[in-house]
């Protein structure tokens, strides 16, 4: 069954329920009185009639006239006064046997009760006149109240439980639609993103923090998982083939020229050396694609701690100084927070020192040794860097391409590197849910700025 028939059922159930127990209650409280307040009416016409008939006296003749002017006739109307005996024994009067004999036993034992017959009522008491006599005095009508309001009110009830239901339905209806219309938008776009546009990304609604933009903002970050992870692989076999059969080629034309023939020790001692530096190549593209192939699984494997930017920095600053001595590396700490709860990340420290120390040694190779600039700042529960370099830049129409693994560009012919630093530093980014964005121009420098959460912010 469809998540939407169940909320409209659901809600169907509960408010019909509610509705058909408050009409129950409201019919039965309804009903209740009209008994009791007909009774009380056939009481006071019982009474009044017997004073105005009995008591001889003038007040007889004003309740007499109170009676005839104020008190209408009730529906089939008849009031039946009995003498009684002095021991109040039930009199043989014919008449009084077409009421019940309980009815008229309990009138003499308790002085007056009442009962009805469908829709006729009887009321029954024992009256004793100012001579002293007693009198059993019974009265029956028919309720009209009953049998018309009553009536006309469970038939309104109905009508109204009718009308409710359909309106209850129309409602549910429109309101499990809004409900789950977002949903319905989510699968809908899931549906378009398959494995050749990865790049989509579902809207999420940022003002709201509700269910649907938490399922949203988790569908993205899967994504960028898979993202990562497909981009990173799908080329990685023929990449690597690639990437590989340079040394390899080098190492077995070598090999074979050197022993195509007799030579002397010092061309062995040259061909072996030129074998080994071949082979140190392989060893090093094989530990980066490696590298950059673990990169692309989700996380799980890798441990996160929390872990200050400033100090990974400041890390990132000596091991660059010592891998290229040459390097002139500015560090601006002026915008930092006070609060230094505002500089800390949740991050496997490896993977981001080696993800950062590859964008700052990029900067300075690529600028042959100029001053490279790191600014660190935070924003809005955001971390910030901002890594500036005066190298050589990338071409315009080449930036498009600088996340494909080993692509190098056209201006960096004299420069040593295998086109793997920039992918995965942002595959290292990704998997820390946070964003790495790069602007350059030729001959003018290369700017990298990398957006982390705060650790414990509400991204997070």
């Amino acid at each position: 069954m469809k998540i939407q028939n169940k909320i409209i059922y659901v809600l169907i159930i509960i408010f019909v329920s509610y509705t058909l127990l408050f009409s129950a209650f409201i019919y039965y409280s309804i009903s209740n009185y009209a008994f009791t307040d007909f009774y009380k009416r056939l009481e006071i016409r019982a009474i009044t009639t017997a004073k105005s008939q009995l008591d001889h006296e003038s007040d007889g003749n004003i309740l007499q006239e109170l009676r005839q002017e104020y008190l209408e006739k009730l529906q089939d109307e008849e009031i039946r006064i009995f003498p009684l005996e002095d021991n109040q024994e039930i009199p043989s009067d014919s008449e009084l046997y077409k009421y019940k004999a309980s009815f008229v036993e309990k009138v003499l034992e308790e002085g007056k009760a009442n009962y009805n017959d469908k829709k006729t009522f009887y009321y029954g008491t024992v009256y004793k006149a100012v001579t002293g006599d007693s009198y059993l005095v019974v009265i029956s009508a028919e309720n009209y109240f009953i049998t018309h309001h009553v009536l006309y009110l469970r038939n309104l009830l109905f009508t109204s439980l009718a009308i409710a239901s359909i309106i209850i339905f129309i409602v549910s209806f429109l309101f499990s639609r809004k409900i789950i219309q977002p949903i319905n938008d989510i699968i809908e776009k899931v549906k378009e993103i398959s494995s050749d546009n990865l790049h989509l990304r579902l809207s999420v609604n940022r003002e709201n923090d509700d269910t649907v933009s938490m399922l949203t903002q988790t569908f993205n970050d899967m994504l960028n998982r898979l993202e990562t992870s497909f981009e990173t692989q799908k080329n990685f076999i023929s990449n690597a083939s690639h990437e590989l059969n340079t040394p390899l080629t080098s190492i077995i034309g070598e090999a074979d020229v050197t022993l195509s023939k007799i030579r002397q020790p010092e061309e062995y001692i040259n061909s072996l050396q030129t074998i080994l530096e071949e082979a140190e190549k392989l060893n090093k593209k094989t530990k980066a694609l490696l590298l950059l192939a673990q990169t692309g699984f989700d996380g799980k494997g890798q441990k996160f701690n929390k872990l200050r930017i400033d100090q990974l920095i400041l890390d990132v600053k000596d091991t660059a100084e010592k891998i290229n001595p040459g390097s002139k590396i500015c560090l601006d700490f002026s915008l930092l927070p006070e609060n230094p709860e505002l500089l800390k990340i949740n991050a496997n420290e490896a993977l981001m020192h080696l993800a950062l120390t590859n964008i700052v040694l990029n900067g300075c190779k690529y600028s042959d040794n100029q001053a490279v600039n790191v600014a660190l700042g935070v924003a809005n529960k955001k971390i910030i860097m901002i890594i500036k370099d005066r190298g050589i830049g990338i071409p315009e129409n080449e930036l498009k391409f600088i996340y494909d693994p080993y692509f190098r560009a056209s201006n960096t012919k004299n420069y040593e590197g295998y086109g793997i630093g920039l992918p995965l530093a942002r595959n290292i980014i990704k998997i820390h849910k946070g964003e790495l964005l790069v602007s350059s121009a030729e001959n003018e420098g290369t700017t990298v700025q990398i957006t982390l959460d705060v650790f414990g912010s509400k991204a997070e």
